[in-house]
């Protein structure tokens, strides 16, 4: 069902095209701080995946290649993010290359670019605040890094799904009896593990509750290598989901299901993201969709990053103005 991401010649194939060797140090293995609580790695893949902790950027930016399975029902949950910020947007209008866009908006903390292989569930590459971890700035040899996959802020797996999150400090999640509950963020990481389609992505919400406590409760923004996107909210305790249709959709910090069109553009972010995806008829390239996060990026936007889900390919931007590229193979359903 799934592809080998980190096997034989594959490890470095989702290397940056942006900043040379040079500028990047290796980390050396030294004695670890920090306990982590979901890594299921034996030592050696614990040791290579610290190992391949780089500086990239001066946000500060880091990267690191998890070598290893975790598990991703236990450890860290975060806090999720204040209510002032965050804008996506799914563009399909050219069907053969669907895209994902999103501005991660929140406090000046370090990003970690992870990219994961777990041997039960699909390879991904995401986008962590690393802050959540609890490590420092300088994150060099902290085991905590360990927990990294429970905690992506937005992310894509090999069968081309993303999934990003957003606060909606008006939304109430209800919890259904005889459901596991888990942490508002961390159902990210089992969409990504588990779900190759919006529809897949969509029953893996269904099958868990969402523990919104310590922090403002989220909405979601899903999207898939078929060109088809979703946005699923928590309406008065039900989830609820509005499918994509005209060829985009966005999402910022406002309720958009059950909520008329004309009433959602009154937010501004949204507004500037539903005027020009309206004009182009969803048709975006990534330098495009890089300069629209750029129409609606705020002070403290930290990252903005798109996801080509049919081509697999990776474009970052930091809050520094560093561009970085990557590439993660990928097989659509």
């Amino acid at each position: 069902m799934r592809r080998t991401f980190l096997g034989a010649g594959l490890a470095l194939l989702l290397a940056a095209t942006a900043c040379s060797a040079a500028e990047t140090a290796a980390v050396p293995t030294t004695t670890p701080a920090g306990t982590p609580t979901a890594s299921r790695q034996d030592p050696a893949q614990a040791d290579r995946t610290l190992a391949s902790l780089r500086r990239v950027d001066d946000l500060p930016m880091w990267e690191m290649t998890y070598v290893g399975d975790y598990d991703p029902t236990v450890g860290t949950d975060a806090a999720p993010p204040s209510p002032f910020g965050c804008s996506l947007f799914a563009a399909s209008g050219d069907p053969s290359r669907p895209l994902f866009a999103r501005n991660f908006d929140w406090d000046a903390n370090p990003a970690l670019v992870l990219r994961t292989d777990p041997p039960d569930g699909y390879a991904t590459v995401s986008l962590v605040d690393m802050s959540y971890l609890g490590v420092d700035a300088d994150p060099t040899g902290d085991r905590r890094l360990l927990n990294a996959p429970l905690l992506p802020f937005d992310g894509m797996n090999e069968r081309g799904l993303a999934v990003g999150l957003a606060a909606d400090d008006g939304a109430t999640a209800r919890a259904e009896p005889g459901k596991p509950t888990v942490g508002s963020v961390r159902i990210l990481r089992l969409v990504l593990d588990q779900a190759a389609t919006v529809d897949e992505a969509v029953a893996v919400f269904g099958r868990h509750n969402l523990d919104f406590d310590g922090g403002p409760p989220l909405h979601y923004l899903l999207a898939d290598a078929t060109g088809a996107s979703a946005v699923v909210e928590f309406v008065d305790g039900a989830m609820r989901v509005e499918k994509g249709r005209g060829g985009w959709q966005a999402l910022t910090n406002v309720p958009v299901v059950g909520v008329p069109e004309e009433r959602r553009r009154a937010d501004h972010r949204y507004g500037v993201l539903a005027a020009a995806l309206t004009k182009a008829g969803g048709v975006v390239d990534d330098r495009a969709a890089l300069e629209l996060l750029n129409d609606v990026r705020q002070g403290h936007t930290r990252w903005s990053v798109t996801y080509g889900l049919r081509t697999g390919e990776i474009h970052l931007r930091t809050a520094a103005g560093t561009e970085r590229a990557y590439r993660l193979p990928v097989t659509p359903p």
